[in-house]
């Protein structure tokens, strides 16, 4: 079994179950390293309000076989990280899958990795995929060649099931899937805003208005940069 390097990044404000649900998947893997890759090896605050310690820096990982960028908050300020944007461009070269979570897709983008494929987010952001040559798509989990996308948040735990389906094979993968009895059964219908009450979505709609404008914005610089 390939030894398999997988590095996720770090920054301010990250949805740690973006991160700690593909984490949980991938680490079992099988002959598997997992980093946490960030800018330097101070915590890093998350969105739940508590940190997580980055494992190395960027420069002490330059050649991971998987590159994965989880969302959150934070990912309006990731798109305009230049460490950060440089490193995902280098990594990607030699990387066998680069993927994401939630809005981690928009910083594959703001990197210039996306144009032409095709590609998920969280539901709010993913309309803005486009303004980086990306092609959203309204799935859970989207595979264009090495890129592998996942959906908002819990999609995080999909994604990762069925990137290790890919690479150790689909019995592997229904053995992780049943040791962490991975077994989903919501008690409303309300996780998708085609299945949620519109009274709900618009609720939602209405209380991200702002969030949404300024991710917006920096969605839009994040291109005009990438373009120029």
């Amino acid at each position: 079994m390939d030894a398999i390097d997988v590095a996720f990044v770090l920054f301010p404000n990250v949805t740690q179950l973006d991160l700690t649900g593909p984490v949980q998947v991938l680490s079992r893997l099988g002959n598997a390293s997992v980093h946490l890759v960030a800018g330097s090896t101070a915590p890093v605050i998350t969105d739940a309000g508590f940190s997580i310690n980055p494992t190395c820096t960027f420069n002490d990982c330059p050649n991971p076989n998987i590159v994965c960028v989880p969302g959150g908050a934070g990912a309006d300020g990731a798109i305009l990280d230049n460490e950060l944007i440089e490193w995902l461009r280098t990594a990607s070269t030699k990387a066998d899958w680069v993927t994401s979570v939630c809005t981690g897709s928009l910083v594959l983008g703001a990197a210039g990795l996306l144009q032409g494929k095709k590609a998920t987010s969280h539901w709010l952001s993913r309309p803005m995929l486009a303004e980086f040559g990306a092609i959203p798509v309204a799935e859970r989990v989207v595979v264009d060649g090495k890129f592998v996308t996942g959906g908002g948040v819990t999609a995080g735990i999909d994604f990762a099931l069925s990137l290790t389906a890919m690479i150790r094979g689909e019995e592997h993968a229904k053995l992780v899937q049943l040791s962490l009895e991975y077994d989903p059964q919501p008690p409303f219908r309300s996780g998708s805003p085609d299945d949620a009450d519109q009274v709900i979505v618009e609720r939602i709609r209405k209380l991200t208005k702002d969030s949404q404008s300024r991710r917006q914005a920096n969605v839009s610089a994040a291109a005009v940069k990438l373009s120029g």
